[in-house]
Formats: C-alpha cells, structure tokens, sequence
C-alpha cells in the first residue's frame, strides 16, 4: 500500500505588508485533504501579477493538482465537494447566534445573582441583553440600518429620522431594563417601537408579501424579513407589558 501523500501545487501572496488569508486557507484545506503542499510564494507585486498575466487568472491563490488548475480557494472547496458560501445568502444564522448568546448570557447573569439559571429575572435579562446586543449591531453604521430600515418600517417611511432614532431607543431602553430601573422611561420606549415593528413587519410581510431583509441586525443583514423580526418586536412588548403587571402580581 502506498502511504505517499498525494501533492498540490499552491502560489499564494507572502509579502511583509501582507500575507493572503485564503492562501493560507487553502493550504490548510489541502493538508487537511492529505496532501503534501508545495507552497510558492509571492513576494511582490510584480511577481504576482507576472503569475496572472502568465496562466490567465485576476485572482491569488491558485492551487495546481496533478497538472491540473484548480483555482483559487472557493474553487478549491467545490472541488473538494465543499459548500461556498455565498456573500448576498439569506440566513438566520446570525440571530440564532445572537438569541443563543444573550439566552446564555441571561442565565450566566441569573446564576451569578440568584443561584440559579432559570428563573423569570433570567427571562427578563434573556430580552433586555437581546436589546442591548441588537442596538449594537445597528449602531455600528446607523446609516446603513437606517437605509435598510426604510424598506418596510411604517413610521420611518413617514418620518426619516426616527431610522436613525431607533436604535439608540432600543439600547436605551435595554439598558434600563437590565438594570431594573426607570420603567416609566424604558416601558414606553419598547412598547412604542415594538408595537410599530411589529406592524411594519407584518404589513411588509404577511399582507403585501413582499420579500425583503430585516434590518435587525444592521444594515449589512443577510436575515429575511419575516417570523424572526416580528417576534423581535414582540419581545419588546412583552417585556413592556410584564413590567406593567409586575407590580401588581
């Protein structure tokens, strides 16, 4: 039996201002794969563009197999039978991440205070770091939130400037809600906004059909408008209304 590692052929950028991320993706990616890697480097940008010019590519790396171009490292991975991501992909990947995070976070927090994961001050952190954690996501590029915001929400198509506003009322009011104080501020401000979203989402969605993006997470969001946003919003209300009644329970 033979044991020789099968061998790839790889010519990646290595220069001291910059060192190519997928070249090194690919390199691992072959390894991984069992194979021995002869690893060309490209240390200038002349010599790179001489190896475009030369086999007819605009991009490094490239990897060879068996005298074979394979291509860069996207063409490597369908090569490989691998999934490619691609950039412009709807997903919910990033609010289960989010969600899962602050729920866990949420329980951290409860288990630190009162012993115990699972309680009802547990649920009430699990929405107000959810808040919190969504403000930051759109207060990275409120523009860009505020943009995408415009494609469905009733009230910002009415009135611009409550895109840009909205963001700082959600983290605002999350806020105050994990630290339990200023309810006659951060109760309105929830139930406000997410009575509107709620609105604005069901409209867009489930009356005019309409396929869109949630900006919930920023304006770079690869989430689709739909379920998610509109229990986004409903936790917002909810939590309103629970710090409405809590009083008199």
């Amino acid at each position: 039996m033979n044991d020789t590692p099968r061998t790839a052929i790889l010519h990646r950028m290595v220069m001291p201002e910059h060192v190519c991320p997928y070249g090194l993706k690919a390199r691992h990616l072959l390894r991984s794969r069992g194979y021995a890697v002869e690893d060309h480097h490209l240390t200038t940008r002349e010599e790179t563009d001489r190896f475009k010019a030369e086999h007819g590519v605009a991009t490094t790396p490239q990897t060879f197999i068996g005298g074979e171009r394979i291509g860069g490292y996207d063409d490597l991975r369908r090569h490989f039978g691998l999934k490619v991501s691609d950039p412009g992909e709807t997903s919910y990947r990033p609010v289960i991440a989010l969600f899962t995070m602050t729920a866990l976070m949420a329980m951290a927090a409860a288990f630190a205070a009162d012993g115990t994961a699972l309680s009802i001050r547990a649920a009430e952190w699990f929405i107000a770091f959810s808040m919190c954690v969504l403000a930051l996501l759109k207060l990275q590029n409120v523009e860009k939130f505020a943009t995408m915001f415009l494609n469905y929400d009733l009230l910002a198509r009415r009135w611009v400037p409550y895109g840009r506003i909205y963001p700082f009322a959600e983290g605002l009011a999350g806020v105050l809600m994990v630290a339990g104080v200023l309810h006659w501020i951060s109760v309105p401000v929830a139930l406000f906004i997410g009575t509107v979203g709620a609105a604005s989402v069901f409209k867009a969605v489930y009356i005019d059909r309409r396929t869109l993006k949630c900006a919930c997470v920023g304006g770079d969001s690869t989430v689709p408008l739909g379920f998610v946003s509109l229990t986004e919003n409903l936790m917002m209300i909810a939590m309103a209304l629970w710090m409405i009644l809590k009083p008199a329970m």
